[in-house]
């Protein structure tokens, strides 16, 4: 769970009034449709794909992005999985198809972390979400979206829709799986799933088993969104307005976890937002402005139904579910890996990483996690190219 565009992915700043006015109405949804620009998007698809909850999800599709050149047999393959709410675009500029540039461009290229002139790296857009791949607000074969009708999904069938996208690129065998946050999920999961597919793991500010705490922060975003009259029970694409006010409240509650309080603190103390007094007079602290403005703008390219369905995927993240304990699952791990955490980090806290390297048998770190001090919180992986860079290339590199 980030901010995962690449102008969200630096320290927070002050928002002008001009910017908040720049933003405009917003749309009904802020997902990709067919017949929009395509952008870099290639697609995959994966017919019928059976679901944990017994349902099939029909015709299921993903986008993806790709960047390097394969070897003759992709055994150079890279799979670098996003969170919760990016997409495939991890490298590029912002342009038709893509209202905004890459989210992790300094960790992903030539001569970086994970270096694109060795590295053949695909990036998919999630199942369920709304760049491209069969979500809520793709269109079924009798001509309307999914909207309420599209089924629950778990890590796991999300997992399991990669591991078809590697069958229809003819990779066996992932030189390396890479997640951070929502995307670690997956990550681990792939790992667990088909341990002999995959060669290395890089697990960033992740978890193996979602919290009571962090459902709890997840279960009131969801109803922020459902609680918008204009939900219409997820049935709201012909609609003339959209769910857009639930859609931001939801984001700017998630927003409040993604950064450190001493960031928030540092940044905008109890400074105004404008000359006009926040203490009764109608003015806004500055922090105020700052949330609502990245709620709002969140809903230009985002969609209520996909942010509710993979928030609800997160929320059945649990590697041990029907497979046993805790360290026997992770021990089942046969990757080299990496496992990453960030000391201010309090939506993910750094206990649940140190769980992760304590089992995982190739760890580069023998038992102990690698911890990042950052004063920006979980979305420190997103920020600190250069170290989260560099820890990458050491596994790369083995």
């Amino acid at each position: 769970m980030d901010w995962q565009t690449s102008e969200e992915t630096v320290p927070t700043a002050f928002v002008t009034e001009g910017t908040v006015r720049a933003l405009g109405a917003p749309p009904v949804t802020g997902a990709w449709r067919d017949g929009d620009h395509l952008g870099n998007r290639l697609f995959a698809q994966l017919g019928d794909l059976p679901l944990d909850s017994g349902e099939t999800l029909p015709r299921a599709r993903l986008a993806y992005e790709t960047w390097g050149t394969p070897n003759a047999d992709m055994s150079n393959a890279v799979l670098v999985i996003h969170s919760l709410t990016a997409d495939s675009h991890v490298v590029g500029s912002a342009g038709p198809g893509h209202p905004t540039a890459g989210w992790w461009g300094g960790v992903v290229g030539e001569g970086l972390g994970i270096d694109t002139s060795r590295w053949f790296v695909v990036c998919a857009n999630t199942l369920g979400g709304c760049q491209g791949s069969t979500g809520p607000s793709s269109v079924t074969a009798n001509g309307r979206e999914w909207g309420s009708r599209f089924p629950y999904l778990t890590i796991r069938d999300q997992t399991r829709a990669l591991k078809k996208l590697a069958e229809a690129l003819g990779i066996e065998r992932w030189a390396g799986v890479v997640g951070g946050s929502a995307a670690g999920m997956s990550a681990l999961e792939y790992a667990v799933m088909y341990p002999d597919e995959v060669e290395r793991l890089a697990l960033l500010a992740t978890c193996g088993v979602t919290s009571a705490d962090q459902i709890s922060l997840n279960s009131v975003q969801i109803e922020a969104i459902r609680m918008d009259p204009l939900f219409s029970s997820g049935d709201f694409y012909e609609q003339d307005d959209g769910p857009y006010r639930g859609l931001a409240l939801a984001r700017r509650l998630a927003l409040l976890s993604y950064r450190s309080p001493a960031e928030f603190n540092d940044r905008f103390d109890r400074a105004w937002q404008s000359e006009i007094s926040p203490l009764g007079a109608g003015g806004r602290f500055a922090v105020e402005s700052y949330l609502d403005f990245h709620g709002n703008k969140f809903t230009r390219r985002f969609d209520a139904n996909s942010y509710i369905t993979l928030v609800e995927a997160m929320n059945s993240h649990d590697v041990t579910r029907d497979r046993g304990s805790f360290a026997d699952v992770v021990r089942s791990v046969t990757a080299r890996s990496l496992v990453v955490g960030i000391d201010s980090d309090r939506l993910f806290p750094l206990a649940q990483q140190v769980a992760l390297a304590e089992h995982l048998p190739h760890h580069v770190g023998g038992r102990d996690a690698h911890v990042m001090s950052s004063p920006f919180g979980h979305d420190a992986f997103l920020i600190a190219d250069v170290e989260v860079g560099e820890l990458l290339r050491q596994l790369f590199d083995a």
